[in-house]
């Protein structure tokens, strides 16, 4: 059976995806979009298509925003693979994923990835207890069946996402227990250098100001500069502990919700050995791309989240310009017709972006946060410690490749997806240099978890 070719492969279905496959199709090309979820929109626009007028007044204007997107990508001639797990695309453009229980493949001329941002690791004492969720997840289930907790829930941490789903889930009728914030008054102090990015977006701050305001305004517990985060319990959370200055606090709850902020999903890119380098704004890795997205890999783009963190509006656009790059490199767009339609796109994508620095560093995940004790657990799926992880430096590991081999820690079902910032971060400090010194796993396929019957049937 020959292999499938398409024009370009758009990995992801997230608003990167989206706006990438419709316009590379609305060029003529001929184009498969992949995505892990059976319908599209993302995570941020996740079952928007599907979403009741109940679920759209909960989630808010900006969640049913994303319809107008879906229904451009489904009126062009891009097809939709739903359902599909990449866990693998070789250097010349072989995409492998999984598909109802079999491996299936397909090559591109071109690969468009917009495999977006994960939450990042929040490793505190009493993380792995159950009863303790990332706020991310619990809004997924929020979006994607309506189903929402029934007892009172405290959320944890700092970012937009905290308060957002905080607002979203007073309007769905939620009990919220308490709201600790580790944003401290410093944090508001060093963002003031960028003030003027912040009233560029002057929307997005509005916005966000409304936010936080009817949140306040419903009377819940609001804990502002909270510090050494720790959950309690024994067979499952049972309350969350924190300090204020010289003031302990012990918050009753059996259901957590932390979140310090998103990631670039790179998973992908580090499998194909592209550069990265390490942002100490947003403290993590990203790929290196030129303006159109495109990677250091001939064929190769990206947009969206994955390529650094600029929200769903601004992925949008970056979808839009790494489009117009590939109907360029396709003989489909001359040079002066691309530049053209990229400028508009350009001037809108830095507006959406002046607010970027601002929040950055309002919401810069505290060391403590990132950095865990020796007793808390850094890798979930091999059960590898912070104190373990140390032991390893002081024997001589210099990364995280190494400690992998020492202690099967990045090895388990996530690749690494879990741990692999706190492992640098951890490596990094012990040695007393920087994570661009240290590194990151070296990432093989499978990306995701696959059987030897799924393989076979390649």
């Amino acid at each position: 059976m020959p292999l499938e070719t398409v024009d370009v492969a758009v990995v992801g279905a997230g608003p990167a995806g989206l706006a990438a496959a419709a316009t590379a199709a609305e060029r003529g090309l001929s184009v498969a979009l992949l995505d892990e979820q059976v319908h599209p929109g993302g995570q941020i626009y996740r079952d928007v298509a599907r979403a009741g007028a109940d679920r759209l007044q909960v989630l808010g204007d900006d969640y049913a925003a994303g319809r107008a997107l879906v229904e451009r990508f489904t009126q062009s001639t891009a097809r939709h693979v739903g359902g599909a797990s990449v866990w693998n695309i070789t250097r010349d453009r072989a995409i492998h994923y999984l598909k109802d229980g079999r491996s299936q493949s397909i090559t591109a001329g071109q690969v468009i990835l917009c495999t977006g941002a994960m939450e990042r690791p929040f490793p505190i004492p009493g993380w792995t207890l159950p009863g303790v969720m990332t706020a991310g997840a619990a809004q997924i289930l929020l979006k994607s069946a309506g189903v929402a907790p029934s007892q009172p829930v405290v959320l944890a941490g700092c970012g937009p996402l905290l308060y957002l789903l905080a607002w979203q889930y007073l309007r769905a009728g939620v009990r919220i227990g308490a709201i600790v914030d580790t944003t401290r008054h410093k944090d508001y102090l060093r963002a003031l250098r960028h003030i003027g990015g912040a009233l560029a977006g002057w929307r997005d701050v509005k916005k966000g100001l409304a936010l936080i305001r009817s949140i306040k305004g419903t009377g819940i517990p609001f804990y502002r500069g909270a510090c050494d985060l720790s959950v309690e319990g024994g067979e499952r959370a049972t309350a969350l502990r924190f300090r204020i200055g010289s003031t302990s606090h012990r918050v009753q709850t059996d259901l957590v919700l932390l979140h310090q902020g998103v990631v670039p999903n790179n998973q992908i890119t580090a499998s194909l050995r592209l550069a990265h380098r390490w942002d100490d704004q947003q403290l993590c890795w990203l790929p290196q791309t030129d303006a159109w997205g495109r990677l250091a890999l001939d064929g190769f783009l990206i947009a969206g989240d994955g390529r650094g963190i600029s929200g769903g509006a601004a992925a949008a656009v970056q979808g839009q310009l790494a489009a117009l790059a590939a109907a360029h490199s396709a003989g489909r767009l001359p040079e002066l017709e691309r530049d053209r339609e990229a400028e508009p796109l350009r001037s809108a994508l830095r507006r959406q972006l002046h607010i970027r620095p601002f929040l950055d560093t309002l919401y810069r995940p505290k060391i403590q946060h990132r950095v865990p004790a020796d007793d808390v657990i850094a890798c979930r799926c091999e059960e590898v410690s912070a104190g373990e992880l140390r032991r390893m430096v002081a024997l001589g590991c210099t990364g995280p490749s190494q400690t992998k081999a020492f202690s099967r820690c990045g090895m388990g079902p996530c690749q690494g997806r879990l741990c692999g910032l706190t492992v640098t971060e951890v490596i990094a400090y012990e040695r007393g240099v920087s994570p661009a010194e240290v590194g990151h796993y070296r990432i093989r396929p499978p990306i995701k978890p696959i059987t030897l019957e799924e393989l076979a049937a390649l």
